[in-house]
């Protein structure tokens, strides 16, 4: 229905099992556990924090090349258009999907960092691109979003033991395919946190095939 849907539903799914969630600003990773703004946390840590994650593993003093894709969209509302199913405008860089919450235009890539405003002349190209292609679109009354796709080089994720830290699970930089890879990866870091053999040779994968002193 929607990926604030999805992820809502993960956090009750953790509330019912025990978990608890707290929310607050992690600083920097230290010897048994990781330093919030609220404090010290003790225990294993897996570092799931998409595009901020080498700032994580720079506190360590290991430098991943993490690059951040900026990525666009505007949710229109319900009614901008009698859409059925998502398309796909491959050539153009963009999609328009119906979702809980309206109809959304986004897509693009921006390589801008994570720090630098909002460019919104993307989100607007995308949604006069889309009208374009669906005569009938009603491209007024949305809410436009600007969000961060965690890159590597490689365009593989970073998953697995963070280098010369036994106690820190590196599974962060899935680029555009973050929510597709979410439960394999969880899976995965499962498996590492309870000392079971992963079900995939995680090689490909391993953090330490770019990490470097920072």
């Amino acid at each position: 229905s929607d990926p604030k849907d999805y992820t809502l539903a993960l956090a009750e799914r953790v509330r019912a099992r025990g978990g608890t969630i707290e929310i607050g600003e992690a600083r920097a990773l230290i010897p048994g556990g990781l330093r919030t703004e609220a404090g010290e946390l003790r225990g294993r840590v897996v570092i799931a924090a998409g595009a901020f994650s080498h700032r994580l593993t720079r506190t360590a003093g290991i430098a991943i090349p993490l690059e951040t894709e900026r990525g666009y969209n505007t949710t229109l509302p319900e009614d901008a258009f009698d859409l059925r199913m998502q398309l796909t405008f491959g050539a153009h860089g963009f999609v328009v999907s119906k979702l809980a919450s309206g109809l959304r235009v986004g897509g693009a890539v921006e390589l801008g960092g994570l720090d630098l405003p909002p460019n919104w002349a993307r989100a607007d190209a995308m949604l006069q691109k889309a009208a374009a292609f669906l005569p009938g679109l009603r491209p007024q009354g949305g809410t436009r979003w600007m969000g961060f796709r965690p890159s590597l080089p490689d365009s593989l994720p970073a998953i697995g033991l963070l280098p010369g830290q036994d106690d820190v699970i590196c599974a962060f930089g899935h680029g555009h395919l973050g929510l597709t890879q979410s439960v394999g990866t969880a899976r995965i870091v499962a498996d590492l946190l309870t000392g079971q053999a992963p079900q995939i040779d995680l090689t490909p994968f391993a953090p330490t095939r770019f990490a470097r002193l920072a």
